[in-house]
């Protein structure tokens, strides 16, 4: 399940709730344009701001509407009771796996991060992503935490942070990560920009915030990928330049995506939990120019 593409669409919601007939559409338009997983409640899907029967009902909104898409639900949050209630309430829903961040607000080590995953990977009966994001989660993982992790049960994929640009560093990056692991647990790519070069260095998966909301664009991308096609791989992602040029220069992906979303009127304004705000003035109109020159409707 852990390999191709998979979407991360947005959680719409205003500070009166999720808006949930919003959420749906998203969902559908990712079941119908086939992606290869629905990956909700990661960081796109604003997860570190909804409670947990907030949580519960996206995730069976999310199965009730991905058709046979399978759905990857986050579970991440600060004490290990609470993950495991958000495993429990998505395992209920149908959810096909999980995606668990180490979220903390005191730093944590590695024996709390091995010890969270350990306690979780016996807790599940479905398969666990690791989920890599140092830029929020402020923990960096060590390959060799990595392998450890890798060898629990229930662990099936490692959520990497962007690789390097150059496909040489970037191969002998997976590859070192590779080399710890087990050979059934897949890594994928985080990181729009750096998706190209992480699948043509090995990575089996990209999980993608554009993906959800252009899932047709991302899944050529990711198909030219899957084929071995490096040139038409490359092609795809440097189309999306001028894109990615946005992602790095407002701190990445989420105000960018979620300020696409209205724009072109998939979600209403405002969509981002409070204190969170999509891009306004200058900012915005940069956005709104990227989307008509690059044709993203």
């Amino acid at each position: 399940m852990f390999t191709g593409l998979s979407a991360f669409p947005l959680t719409p919601m205003n500070e009166q709730g999720i808006n949930e007939h919003e959420f749906i559409q998203l969902v559908a338009r990712l079941a119908q344009a086939k992606v290869d997983s629905i990956g909700v409640l990661g960081s796109t899907g604003s997860y570190a701001y909804l409670s947990v029967e907030e949580r519960a009902r996206v995730a069976r909104l999310s199965v009730e509407n991905a058709a046979e898409v399978p759905v990857v639900v986050g579970i991440g949050a600060l004490r290990t009771r609470d993950v495991l209630a958000n495993a429990e309430h998505a395992q209920q829903a149908g959810a096909s796996g999980l995606l668990l961040a180490p979220v903390s607000y005191q730093k944590l080590t590695d024996d709390d991060v091995f010890n969270l995953f350990s306690t979780v990977s016996r807790a599940i009966s479905v398969p666990l992503c690791v989920y890599d994001n140092p830029g929020t989660t402020h923990f960096t993982f060590s390959d060799e935490l990595h392998g450890r992790i890798a060898a629990l049960p229930q662990v099936r994929s490692i959520k990497i942070p962007p690789v390097p640009n150059d496909l040489h560093d970037a191969s002998a990056r997976v590859a070192r990560l590779r080399a710890l692991i087990p050979n059934d647990v897949t890594i994928g790519i985080s990181g729009d920009p750096a998706a190209a070069t992480g699948l043509l260095a090995g990575c089996e998966a990209w999980y993608s915030v554009f993906g959800g909301l252009y899932p047709e664009h991302a899944l050529a991308l990711t198909r030219a990928a899957q084929e071995g096609d490096a040139e038409q791989t490359l092609a795809h992602s440097n189309a999306l330049a001028a894109l990615w040029a946005l992602y790095h220069e407002h701190g990445g992906s989420l105000r960018v995506a979620a300020t696409m979303a209205e724009l072109t009127g998939r979600v209403s304004a405002p969509c981002l939990p409070q204190p969170l705000n999509t891009l306004q003035g200058q900012a915005r109109q940069q956005v709104k120019a990227v989307i008509e020159a690059l044709g993203l409707r």
